[in-house]
């Protein structure tokens, strides 16, 4: 696995990481046992920096992350999220210098650690300047308690403002071959500041799996059930849209999944997909992704198959938009 840089003074990591909401059965069921054989899996391909959050699960991703590195006496490089109030309502947030130490205490409690590589507010308070949000997390790393911050779906105006203050390591937004949002101004201020851009869902939620999910399936998912794209008729066009690109990586002998993360890997030496999966199956379909080299002409028909703005329906319904920076 090929590394990349967290950050401008951050440790070297995999240029590519495990996202790990699916632990907490986001995306279907899973168990104990299935996630350890993800986490074995993702040591074995040469992944060292996994994702997670106190809000996934309730603290469970995090609780298998710390119980996996206490019994494989393995260690990975691991970021973190909180700020988001669990048990409150939809969008409440608490970026106060309590409550996101009471998260991040919680965090490393369950991950059996003293000190995470990068802890990221998970969704702003936006009643609260980030300027003030950014002193109390630098002085968390000034404590050892954090190797470095960061911020999740935030603008590129909020980046600017908060690195005023101290350097931020990290911007996890969602970015893929179908949400290319970040593409407006993110991406290119990440790179200015020395900050890493860090894309979720690289794999559009699933659909860009090697298999392409069915619709029964995502409307079983309660997360996707709701959601614009995976309603009729955009499901539909959708995956019709994708097969077209299914087709071109299998014609290059590439899986979708591994075309889609290197597509991402492609953006810029500053990106850092963080795919997420339940199975050490679906991780191996993507897990060399990093070994594929584009050429010109496989950039020119990504881009003609995958125009920007070809995705069919919003990536987050109104209600799943709370709390999340738009600022085009």
């Amino acid at each position: 696995m090929k590394m990349r840089k967290l950050g401008l003074d951050g440790p070297e990591v995999s240029a590519i990481g495990l996202g790990c909401m699916s632990f907490a059965g986001f995306y279907g069921e899973t168990n104990r046992e299935e996630s350890f054989a993800t986490l074995d899996a993702a040591r074995d391909a040469g992944i060292t920096l996994l994702d997670t959050a106190e809000l996934y699960g309730n603290g469970l991703s995090e609780q298998l992350i710390g119980d996996w590195q206490k019994d494989r006496g393995h260690s990975f490089t691991i970021a973190t999220k909180g700020g988001i109030v669990i048990g409150g309502e939809r969008g409440q947030t608490d970026n106060s210098e309590p409550g996101l130490r009471r998260a991040l205490e919680g965090s490393l409690a369950r991950l059996g650690v003293a000190h995470v590589a990068l802890y990221y507010v998970h969704r702003r308070q936006f009643d609260l300047p980030i300027e003030a949000v950014t002193e109390t997390l630098e002085g968390f790393r000034q404590e050892g308690l954090i190797g470095g911050f960061g911020y999740s779906e935030i603008a590129p105006s909020s980046l600017r403002r908060a690195t005023s203050v101290a350097p931020v390591m990290a911007v996890q937004n969602e970015y893929s071959l179908w949400t290319r949002y970040p593409d407006l101004g993110l991406i290119q201020t990440c790179a200015e500041l020395g900050t890493t851009f860090v894309p979720f869902s690289p794999l559009a939620r699933g659909m860009m799996s090697e298999v392409a999910p069915s619709f029964e399936k995502v409307q079983s998912i309660g997360f996707l059930k709701n959601n614009p794209r995976f309603l009729e008729p955009n499901f539909s066009a959708n995956q019709a849209q994708i097969e077209t690109l299914r087709r071109f990586a299998h014609g290059r002998g590439w899986t979708l999944p591994a075309l889609a993360i290197a597509w991402t890997l492609d953006q810029g030496d500053h990106l850092i997909p963080i795919p997420g999966t339940r199975t050490p199956d679906h991780l191996r379909d993507w897990a060399e992704a990093d070994q594929i080299n584009f050429s010109a002409d496989d950039r020119a028909e990504i881009a003609r198959l995958m125009p920007p703005g070809w995705a069919h329906g919003d990536r987050y319904s109104d209600a799943q938009i709370v709390g999340i920076e738009r600022y085009c």
